[in-house]
């Protein structure tokens, strides 16, 4: 059946949905006056409103200030009737925040069937693999699952498992007593996609997590896959009907622009409220600098080789690497606020450890001295900010020619007084993100990978910034230029 092979039936029921909104508060307090609107038009009982993950971003102030709080009260005030942990909630938020935002303070369901305590191997008391909503006659069987990242999730005390399985086993249990069978999916369209053909019985997928945004939603064998995209910049929209005729699901889906609709007066109160209560915590100094520390993302600067120095430490590494874009501003002298540190490094990037070849680092270095890969735009992986940057680094030494051809820039690199062996494997602290295949592709290649979490890099940076000797030794240079011999 195609989605609208049957012309002329009216909805039995509204199912909006959400995804991805990272954060932009003011697009979720357009979703629920866009909901509010919907539930006067139809009537509560015909409208159903879900959320599908990545609600929460910690790049927002708001959210960092309230510990997410805000978000929380911004989905209960839109009525919000069931969500599911994105990887944002799940992996930029411990066990306790999680237990304290969705079993403390949510009004309404969490759903997930892949995620699990590792200590317990069971579902924690807040998390629920599905649910079951009646709404005018219609019983709406809801089953939650999120995208499996295990070595971040292991750190955390999570097992979160491929899902396969565990949607089958939701599927099984659920089909017979349920007029739709729908699956808020936080796993990407590829493997929606994926599900739809291997496990029959579901009617309907609502996706997030790749940001896809499907005008006309895909039809995989007898299920219906949507997408309403990023940012809340529209709402998911599927309209359940049973045919009489035939007992059968009628259902058909579209998508509501955001843009023009207001912001209801309820969320846009909560916002003015958590915003205050967000900038007061954030007002709390973590250091006091005598000395401006510097940023350039095209060259070398203080800031950067600090954060380097950093990673460095944390990781017990012999060897740190940071991308400079990391940082979006330099800091100046006074007291430097949690706020102000949040919003110079709001990536919720993790440091991780890895040996990685000497050959590697190199091409990683001479990349990071080339303008197409300095001010290469990077969107994802945790990534907040705008451009990659240049490579900042701690524990070498480099001499480079800007004058030589790309690739052959660097003339040496000393590590620990001699140059740096191309065969021998070096321990590096640096960004998690470089891990996925993020800017600068020689670093995905290391191996013997150790994350650290919770801490994000704005935590190691605002520890450096009370080491008196950290601060002075990152204004000695690490990049050296000079002319090559003329042979």
């Amino acid at each position: 059946m195609e989605q609208m092979d049957i012309k002329g039936w009216k909805p039995q029921l509204v199912l909006l949905h959400s995804n991805d909104v990272h954060s932009r508060l003011e697009e979720a307090a357009r979703i629920s006056s866009c909901v509010a609107d919907k539930r006067r038009l139809y009537g509560e009982s015909r409208v159903l409103y879900v959320d599908i993950g990545d609600h929460l971003d910690r790049m927002r102030q708001e959210t960092e200030g309230t510990g997410g709080s805000v978000n929380i009260a911004l989905l209960s005030e839109a009525g919000c009737e069931a969500a599911i942990p994105g990887n944002n909630e799940g992996l930029t938020f411990t066990k306790d925040e999680l237990a304290r935002l969705y079993g403390r303070e949510a009004r309404f369901p969490v759903l997930c069937c892949n995620m699990l305590d590792a200590e317990t191997g069971e579902l924690p008391e807040w998390l629920l693999p599905s649910t079951v909503i009646v709404k005018n006659g219609l019983r709406i069987a809801l089953i939650g699952a999120t995208a499996a990242y295990p070595a971040f999730y292991e750190l955390l005390g999570w097992t979160v498992n491929d899902p396969t399985e565990a949607v089958r086993e939701q599927v099984a249990l659920l089909r017979d007593a349920a007029d739709a069978v729908i699956l808020l999916s936080h796993l990407g369209l590829p493997t929606d996609r994926r599900l739809a053909e291997n496990i029959p019985g579901i009617d309907i997928i609502l996706g997030g997590h790749t940001h896809h945004l499907l005008e006309e939603p895909e039809l995989v064998g007898d299920t219906l896959l949507c997408g309403a995209g990023k940012f809340g910049e529209r709402l998911g929209r599927v309209e359940l009907a049973i045919e009489e005729a035939t007992g059968r699901l009628l259902k058909r889906g579209s998508l509501l622009p955001l843009a023009s609709w207001p912001m209801g007066d309820g969320a846009e109160s909560l916002l003015r409220e958590h915003g205050e209560a967000a900038r007061r915590e954030l007002s709390r100094p973590v250091a006091k600098l005598s000395r401006a520390l510097p940023l350039d993302e095209e060259r070398e600067s203080p800031l950067a080789n600090l954060l380097a120095a950093g990673v460095k430490e944390w990781t017990g590494a012999d060897i740190g690497i940071v991308n400079a874009g990391q940082l979006l501003g330099s800091l100046p002298v006074g007291e430097i606020s949690e706020g102000l540190l949040h919003s110079l490094c709001p990536s919720p990037i993790n440091p991780c450890r890895m040996k990685l070849r000497g050959s590697l680092i190199r091409e990683a270095l001479e990349q990071s001295l080339l303008p197409e890969f300095i001010g290469k735009e990077l969107r994802g992986f945790g990534f907040r900010g705008t451009i990659l940057g240049t490579l900042a680094v701690d524990g070498l030494r480099i001499e480079w020619d800007p004058q030589r051809e790309p690739g052959r820039k660097i003339i040496a690199i000393e590590y620990q007084g001699a140059e740096l062996d191309d065969g021998l494997d070096y321990s590096v602290g640096t960004l998690d993100m470089f891990t996925f295949g993020a800017g600068y592709l020689p670093l995905k290649e290391g191996t013997d990978i150790q994350y650290f979490l919770p801490e994000f890099i704005r935590q190691v940076l605002a520890v450096e910034l009370n080491k008196p000797h950290a601060l002075e030794s990152c204004f000695i240079p690490r990049y050296g230029m000079s002319k090559t011999p003329v042979e």
